[in-house]
């Protein structure tokens, strides 16, 4: 098995990272299925799965290997992939085979920078601009095949967006977001400037911008877009040139572009107009599927779906493919699995890293706190983190808990700002009902 490693912190709010980094000085550690991450709970793997999406075989085998060599359960990850916690010493060459074997690892050396992630309900419900479906396989495919990718960090992400703003706004170093007229509009990072390319192109164009990309990055020793010194500006106008020379028909569109507003999957029954098929859209408390859920949402795209499951970068999956009538069932029996299939579950909005005791860092056992606070849907989500790593914390607006050594930090975060924290002391005197009162006054309530 290769020899465990340990991730550098993400960026957060507020951090140096957002105005140019400091030089990375040494290299990306960041977990795949081939190079495993050591925790306290054991090894883990993460298997990407490029837009979330996968196939009933696929997730049998998932299932299958977590339950053998590791917890048993699926551990949903903030860009739609999968992981596998626990896992045994010396299990990776097992682990690989099985994985190459079912087409989840489709290049051994390409299997950490298939970092890509699209919109769940894509070609589904018909609110989109455009199925992206078509850039998603073209993409992983000349990433594969690219000799320059392999350079790419583990976290450089490419985000789809078919034009409902969903995944615009998860902080992607390549979009594209597909537009009405047959085109995409790409962005590289949050230049204000973008560029429109034909939707034939797309997937070319946003590999040509990452290729673009690795030689500022090894001059300025950064792993994304937003880390550059000097900002996502030159390496749009150096992109241009080399759109240019690949032959791909990019033309400049001046800014600014607003992020759509985002309409991210509702848990439910999916349908759209003219549909004939609907589609079962779910959410996974905390992101920890169990061996029993797992096993229903394969048979359930098996049986009654199209065969395949969509991961969601909110830590949700959708299947596709049901027959009207049988969906409603369905969604009862994923409902009485204990999966959240509707907007008033208390789980909705409530996350959480691994913390105590999967991991050495963490300083509480935020997964069980998360648990005894959750109570009537606040109008704000809320993360809990085991220290102030934030590993895995969402976008956008939302209630961060970070445990401290003092106790647990309170913070609001909106528009990207964070308001002075409130610091909930871990003492006897302020026991996990202080703790959950005060989270629950930060998130509010519901209109």
């Amino acid at each position: 098995m290769p020899r465990p490693a340990t991730s550098p912190p993400p960026a957060a709010e507020g951090s140096p990272r957002s105005c140019g980094s400091p030089l990375r000085t040494r290299g990306d550690a960041c977990p795949g299925s081939l190079r495993l991450h050591g925790a306290d709970d054991g090894a883990l793997a993460r298997v990407r799965l490029p837009g979330g999406r996968l196939t009933a075989g696929q997730a049998g085998v998932l299932g299958e290997l977590a339950g053998r060599l590791g917890d048993g359960d699926i551990h949903l990850t903030s860009r739609g992939n999968a992981q596998l916690r626990a896992l045994a010493a010396g299990c990776g060459g097992e682990l690989a085979r099985s994985l190459g074997e079912s087409g989840l690892l489709p290049s051994e050396r390409h299997e950490r920078v298939r970092n890509v992630v699209a919109s769940p309900l894509s070609g589904l419900d018909g609110l989109g601009r455009a199925d992206v479906g078509p850039w998603l396989t073209e993409l992983d495919a000349l990433l594969c095949g690219s000799e320059r990718a392999v350079e790419l960090s583990g976290r450089f992400l490419f985000a789809l967006d078919d034009g409902r703003g969903d995944v615009c706004s998860l902080g992607a170093d390549v979009t594209l977001e597909a537009r009405g007229d047959g085109r995409a509009l790409l962005r590289v990072g949050a230049a204000g400037d973008a560029v429109l390319v034909p939707g034939t192109q797309a997937a070319r164009a946003a590999l040509v911008a990452a290729e673009t990309f690795l030689d500022r990055a090894r001059d300025a020793g950064v792993w994304r877009v937003s880390e550059l010194p000097d900002g996502p500006g030159p390496l749009l106008a150096e992109a241009v040139r080399a759109w240019g020379a690949a032959g791909v028909d990019a033309v400049r569109a001046h800014g600014p572009h607003p992020v759509p507003e985002s309409a991210l999957p509702r848990p439910g029954v999916v349908t759209g107009r003219g549909r004939s098929r609907a589609a079962l859209s779910v959410g996974v408390p905390l992101g920890r599927v169990t061996a029993a859920q797992w096993r229903l949402l394969t048979d359930t795209a098996r049986d009654l779906g199209d065969g395949t499951l969509r991961l969601t970068p909110w830590r949700g999956v959708v299947v596709p493919g049901l027959a009207p009538g049988r969906a409603a069932g369905a969604l009862d029996a994923l409902a009485a699995a204990g999966l959240i299939t509707g907007p008033d579950s208390p789980w909705s909005g409530v996350g959480a890293c691994i913390g105590r005791p999967g991991c050495a860092k963490s300083l509480s056992d935020v997964r069980a706190l998360a648990g005894a606070a959750v109570g009537p849907r606040g109008a704000l989500p809320v993360y809990w983190s085991g220290c102030a790593r934030r590993c895995g914390h969402p976008h956008g607006d939302r209630v961060d808990v970070v445990a401290t050594a003092q106790g647990h930090e309170i913070s609001v975060v909106r528009d990207g700002t964070r308001a002075a924290p409130v610091t909930v002391p871990g003492d006897d005197t302020c026991g996990p009902s202080a703790l959950s009162a005060a989270v629950a006054a930060a998130r509010g309530t519901r209109d």
